[in-house]
């Protein structure tokens, strides 16, 4: 009879009857195609005594198999199955050498108590020599604010911090859905930042292109020749269409580039605001089709009023020693300035509590308010086609309004669910009340001064959702308005059609009538006179006719109005008189 075969697959050093993994004997043969062991298979335990017991099974190769795609090539090193996290004591978090995430950061840290305030900036190095500094004693909350993501600060401040892998690695991927995860000393919150930012051509463009018109008039010279009149009068038609074309056309050329990433602009409404690489509504989880995204970009009406809305990943890490960490794509001071002006005065509510929490409430109010402007620039612009589609509906405005409906619903689908963020953050007032005394000693706690704080941003964010939700159904409505109106002119051309047709149908049949070529007819002896008084009373009959319900429908319409016209004007004379007898009573 068959045994039950018994696998260790315990780790060395651990005794090896702890743990067994039995393998019951099948119910049924094997079947004639299945893999049988030979005897080099059934010998290979003697003698891989000394290596490690799993196996991998053997395989056999096909001819009739395809490889696997690379489904994510935006993800070069995310593999199916991999190890998770990013591990910060590992080199390159545990990834290959081509994991290589480096740029040049600025580095804001902010140490603060009621009676004092110090402020560093940092690089990448100087930041990582910072970090192996222990925390002087006076500091009671520390705000670390990064703009840019490189490994070796990350990787710095995720040794310091014991940052989770998870968390990281997430950080590190800029392609996460708005979330809140709690760990046991500290919480990584992720969310998207939307702002208005004006565009500026890129430099790198217009030399590139300078440089191929330059090309161009240099292998055009030697061609030149003699131009007729007709060359000439073209030649001066495209001349002057060519200068008539607006700076907002070349800088749609030159911003929305489809073989570029990132738009060249600077936040509206910031003073002295630098002018940044960024990316639109259209490229942020856009998919890797750049040429549907600066299209899209192009044909926006935001375009034309040289504006577009960038948007950025934010990562924030809240952490159980109150330090608030706080990551940025390019944004970090358009956030930075209104919060380093809030902690310069010791009577705000930032110094006065130096709660850590308080500062991540004021950097995610600070990101909802960069919202508000956009807003505003969508009710500006759905109000200017509101007037062009309520006096010269036309088709081309439907491309406005479905590219305004597209950018108002994806910038709709990234600030909704910021208010679940805040819901949870405001639910969440201690994560170690489940643990024991020493894990909730530690466990990141979120003020209740936080929380009513943290209201507010969440009215904030209604208020937006619910400005975007009318944006979008005027925008909608505008849209059946035009195919309406549309559809309503051409009824009324049809109808107008009819009608001339009904009036001309008796003419047209008694005009070939008399012009038939008979050889004996009697009736085309006679003058026009004799055409005219068979024609008119035949007309009058056939349209009487053929247009009988219309004139029966308009003669009830003019009933019902005159009653009503009549009904309407004695009630306002029996008003009349009923005021004038209670001004008669009050005198």
């Amino acid at each position: 009879m068959y045994e039950p075969e018994i696998r260790d697959f315990s780790p060395g050093g651990i005794d090896s009857s702890s743990r067994t993994v039995v393998f019951e004997s099948e119910p049924f043969p094997r079947l004639s195609h299945e893999l049988e062991p030979t005897m080099s298979t059934q010998s290979a335990p003697d003698s891989l005594a000394g290596q490690s017991p799993v196996r991998r099974r053997a395989t056999r190769s096909r001819t009739n198999t395809f490889p696997t795609v690379d489904v994510s090539p935006s993800q070069p090193e995310w593999h199916p199955g991999q190890e998770p996290g990013l591990d910060p004591s590992k080199p390159y978090g545990g990834r290959t050498a081509s994991f290589n995430l480096h740029e040049d950061c600025q580095i804001t840290l902010v140490d603060f108590s009621q009676e004092k305030i110090v402020k560093r900036e940092f690089n990448n190095d100087e930041f990582v020599r910072f970090m192996d500094m222990e925390q002087e004693e006076w500091i009671k909350c520390r705000w670390v604010n990064v703009n840019g993501l490189s490994w070796d600060v990350i990787q710095a401040i995720g040794k310091k911090k014991k940052l989770h892998r998870l968390a990281i690695e997430d950080m590190v991927n800029l392609n996460n859905r708005t979330k809140a995860d709690w760990y046991t000393d500290h919480t990584y919150v992720v969310l998207t930042l939307q702002k208005l930012v004006h565009l500026h051509p890129d430099k790198d463009s217009d030399s590139e292109s300078d440089s191929d018109d330059d090309q161009d008039i240099t292998l055009e010279a030697p061609r030149k020749r003699k131009r007729g009149p007709f060359r000439k009068a073209l030649y001066k038609l495209m001349k002057r269409r060519n200068s008539n074309i607006t700076p907002i056309d070349t800088l749609a050329g030159g911003v929305h580039d489809t073989t570029k990433e990132y738009i060249t602009g600077h936040t509206d409404g910031v003073q002295s605001s630098p002018v940044q690489k960024l990316r639109t509504l259209q490229r942020y989880h856009g998919g890797p089709n750049q040429e549907r995204a600066a299209h899209m970009e192009k044909i926006s009406p935001l375009t034309q009023k040289k504006l577009a809305v960038s948007a950025e990943q934010v990562s924030i890490f809240l952490t159980a020693d109150n330090t608030v960490i706080s990551f940025f794509e390019n944004s970090a001071d358009d956030i930075e300035e209104p919060i380093l002006h809030r902690l310069s005065n010791s009577d705000t509510i930032l110094r006065k509590s130096c709660d850590a929490s308080m500062v991540m409430q004021a950097v995610i109010d600070a990101v909802i308010d960069l919202a508000i402007p956009v807003t505003s620039a969508y009710q500006d612009i759905i109000g200017s086609l509101e007037l062009d589609v309520l006096t010269n509906p036309n088709i081309k405005h439907t491309t406005s309004l479905y590219v305004v409906t597209s950018e108002i619903t994806t910038l709709r689908n990234f600030i909704n669910p910021i208010a679940n963020l805040i819901n949870s953050l405001r639910d969440h007032k201690n994560v170690g009340q489940r643990g024991d005394v020493q894990k909730a000693a530690s466990a990141v706690k979120i003020s209740q001064m936080a929380q009513t704080y943290l209201g507010d941003v969440e009215d904030h964010i209604v208020l937006i959702t619910e400005s975007l939700d009318q944006l979008r159904r005027n925008a909608d409505g505008m849209i059946d308005l035009i195919f309406n109106t549309i559809s309503a002119y051409q009824n009324e051309s049809m109808k107008q059609l009819t009608i001339v047709t009904i009036i001309f149908l008796p003419l047209s049949f008694l005009t070939g009538y008399f012009g038939m070529n008979f050889t004996d007819m009697p009736s085309i002896e006679h003058n026009e006179k004799y055409f005219w008084q068979i024609a008119l009373p035949v007309a009058f009959v056939v349209i009487l006719f053929l247009m009988r319900d219309m004139i029966v429908w308009w003669v009830k319409r003019t009933i019902q109005r005159r009653g009503i016209s009549r009904s309407r004007k004695g009630r306002e004379r029996r008003e009349s008189r009923q005021r004038g007898m209670k001004e008669k009573r009050n005198r």
